[in-house]
């Protein structure tokens, strides 16, 4: 059970990140692929993963690949996994599915199949015709692509990007993983001044201040793998303890946002405080125009407002206009804007230094990065 193949998902374009999150964590052993990062580990590192990973969207067991063109392959492969050894007699076992590109293209019938396997295989241990499944929940996926078969279990639950400290969302909410995302991909460094004009309801700024402090992002919640048999509770404790000693809330952070909407400003208060940064993070009603963030070499990191987003594009295209002539006035700091604007660069009046696409959800967008000067070595 040490060498289990792990797979780390990841939105599209931020394979790279999730990789690096995790060889930070020592993962070294990996494999990067569309959409999701494999690595070896064992039930501790399922907690660990999950504790730690900022910018990944779950944390799933590989039980299986194998070929299934037809039905009876893909009973038989899902039938030949020791699901025994992971699902205890009253365990929940939902089945979801995918299929792409795959003669099995009928998404509810491989689930049907998938589900009558495990239920075949448990029948030869637990001695039984009917599970009450009543107890912990295994989510089994089933994942079809050019006709091949992977089957996983699903560790996590809710996704990654759940941290507990957002209660209330704003119209269009920025996901917790990207925000994080976005903090890990700018120049950004915790002795260093952070920015967010459009801060709506806070996610960047709280992101930034986790990664500041080096607070686990799954501190405050639980997962789907609590409760299992094969990743026992004194395994959480042991990374919660772990994760609890590595916070570093010494560190003066120099985090602050602001908005033109109150409503908005409101929700990012109360997601401030519960996420424990009321006198770390400081924010304000303020239009785009008007900001005159504090310090030097500091990094405006920002998801400024867009049509298709809040509805309204003069008013998105004014405020991007204003976010452009506001960073003339900031000579020394550097800015990372997330938008779905084609015409960004044109808006705002500067061509961007580095370009990088990813996708907030299912919106392709485009993360520029104007890069000002560094600290000098003194500040930094």
């Amino acid at each position: 059970m040490d060498n289990l193949q792990l797979i780390a998902t990841a939105p599209m374009g931020l394979e790279a990140v999730v990789s690096r999150e995790l060889t930070e964590l020592g993962y070294t052993d990996q494999k990067v692929e569309n959409g999701r990062v494999v690595f070896k580990g064992g039930p501790a590192d399922i907690c660990r993963a999950n504790l730690w990973l900022r910018t990944s969207d779950r944390v799933l067991i590989k039980m299986a690949e194998y070929p299934a063109a037809t039905f009876e392959e893909l009973f038989e492969g899902a039938k030949a996994i020791d699901w025994p050894a992971w699902i205890p007699e009253n365990g929940e076992f939902p089945v979801e599915g995918r299929s792409h590109k795959s003669q099995l293209s009928s998404v509810p019938a491989c689930q049907s199949i998938v589900k009558k396997a495990v239920v075949e295989k448990m029948k030869t241990v637990y001695g039984t015709e009917w599970f009450a499944e009543d107890g912990a929940r295994f989510v089994i996926e089933v994942w079809l692509l050019n006709d091949v078969a992977m089957i996983t279990l699903d560790t996590t639950g809710p996704g990654l990007h759940k941290r507990g400290y957002r209660k209330l969302v704003t119209e269009a909410p920025l996901k917790e993983t990207m925000a994080a995302a976005m903090v890990l991909l700018s120049r950004w460094r915790p002795e260093r001044p952070l920015y967010d004009p459009f801060c709506g309801s806070g996610t960047i700024p709280i992101e930034a201040a986790m990664i500041g402090w080096n607070i686990a992002p799954g501190l405050r919640r639980t997962f789907n793998s609590e409760g299992w048999p094969l990743v026992p509770d004194e395994l959480w404790e042991r990374a919660r303890e772990e994760a609890f000693d590595a916070v570093r809330d010494d560190i003066p952070l120099q985090i602050a946002g602001s908005d033109i909407d109150p409503a908005a400003l409101d929700v990012a208060a109360a997601a401030v405080k519960k996420a424990g940064f009321a006198n770390d993070i400081k924010l304000t009603q303020m239009p785009v125009s008007r900001i005159k963030p504090d310090g030097d070499y500091g990094c405006i990191v920002t998801n400024p407002p867009y049509g298709s987003r809040l509805g309204d594009e003069n008013d998105a295209e004014k405020a991007v206009r204003q976010l452009g002539l506001s960073m003339l006035y900031l000579p020394t700091w550097s800015t990372f804007a997330l938008t779905q604007s084609r015409t960004f660069e044109e808006t705002i009046g500067r061509k961007a230094d580095k370009r990088r696409k990813l996708f907030n959800g299912r919106i392709e967008c485009t993360y520029y990065q104007f890069f000002g000067p560094l600290p000098p070595r003194d500040k930094a």
